[in-house]
């Protein structure tokens, strides 16, 4: 393990993988229930990757999110109050009920949105990572994307764009195999994302997207960099999302087999977290388990909070939807 990360840091990072896959187990089991409207893209899987990003943030440096933006917001500090307020479609939410599952967005914390588009967020970060060279600061911007985004020209455009004017802006790959219901062999004739990068001129990086440790070291390096003036790096996280596309029972659908669900589920970043930091007398079992207990209490008193809220009023309707 790396004695660049304190005990301090891998609890962080272990706190906000559990209130990640806690808030996301329940919330897609209240979508199959009826009880949550729409359709819910969980993050179940991918917790190490925005975990182990968002520690090297402040509330000044900037995200977008993808379709499964619960997990990026969380991570970013998003609290379960608001977050479960906006899937109720409630008043109180980060965006009044208005913006959903697909484009929560909060922007005291840096996040500039989930996006229901497809590549719809490298731009918008790109955008922010000029606004940071522009004003002079030290701030950087963060796009998550998945492997079929990065066959957007969207996604090409803000590349180009950032590493032209080195930008500081991080493009991360979520890459989980699938795009949508297609395999990322049936839809890239590569087998990593990431060497689309020297095209551009920046660094492609490949990490274990399981591994969160591993996300910390290789994020903390490209977030340094585009920090001190470097200009983009293009990381590529190789995860696995445990549930199907949409909800947990998803469609129906078969184009995975139980076989592979396993075989990435004994990669679990969680457990395999856990069980690390055990070994190195960082988090024992039980505190482990007090953790899940406290987050789990936390995603209770959340709901809670969402269905005594009111709903939105009609005639706010126009309201905050215009810059």
């Amino acid at each position: 393990m790396s004695s660049e990360i304190t005990d301090d840091i891998l609890l962080d990072i272990h706190r906000r993988m559990v209130r990640i896959r806690t808030f996301e187990e329940r919330a897609g089991k209240m979508m199959e229930d009826g009880k949550i409207p729409g359709a819910l893209h969980l993050y179940v899987g991918q917790e190490a990757i925005a975990s182990a990003v968002m520690v090297h943030l402040s509330n000044e440096d900037y995200i977008t999110g993808t379709h499964r933006g619960h997990g990026h917001l969380i991570a970013k500090g998003g609290e379960f109050t608001y977050m479960f307020a906006e899937l109720y479609g409630k008043a109180t939410g980060y965006c009044k009920g208005k913006g959903g599952s697909m484009h929560i967005s909060n922007l005291d914390l840096g996040m500039l949105g989930a996006n229901g588009i497809v590549g719809g967020g490298p731009p918008i970060a790109m955008g922010a990572a000029f606004s940071c060279k522009f004003r002079k600061t030290k701030n950087v911007s963060i796009s998550f994307f998945g492997d079929g985004a990065s066959n957007e020209g969207a996604f090409h455009e803000a590349a180009n764009m950032a590493a032209l004017y080195k930008l500081p802006c991080v493009f991360i790959c979520e890459n989980n195999g699938y795009g949508e219901y297609t395999p990322q062999a049936n839809h890239q004739a590569i087998v990593d994302v990431a060497d689309r990068a020297p095209g551009y001129g920046m660094p492609g990086v490949v990490v274990d997207g399981m591994d969160a440790v591993a996300v910390y070291e290789a994020a903390g390096e490209a977030i340094a960099r585009a920090r001190e003036g470097g200009g983009p790096t293009l990381l590529e996280c190789k995860t696995y999302r445990y549930y199907d596309h949409v909800g947990v029972r998803g469609m129906g659908l078969s184009y995975r087999t139980d076989e592979e669900v396993e075989q990435w589920r004994l990669k679990d970043p969680i457990v395999n977290f856990e069980a690390r930091l055990a070994e190195q007398g960082v988090l024992t079992p039980e505190a482990a388990q007090a953790v899940h207990e406290e987050v789990q209490r936390e995603v209770d008193a959340g709901i809670e909070f969402a269905e005594a809220s009111p709903d939105p009023d009609p005639a706010a309707v126009t309201e905050d939807v215009y810059a």
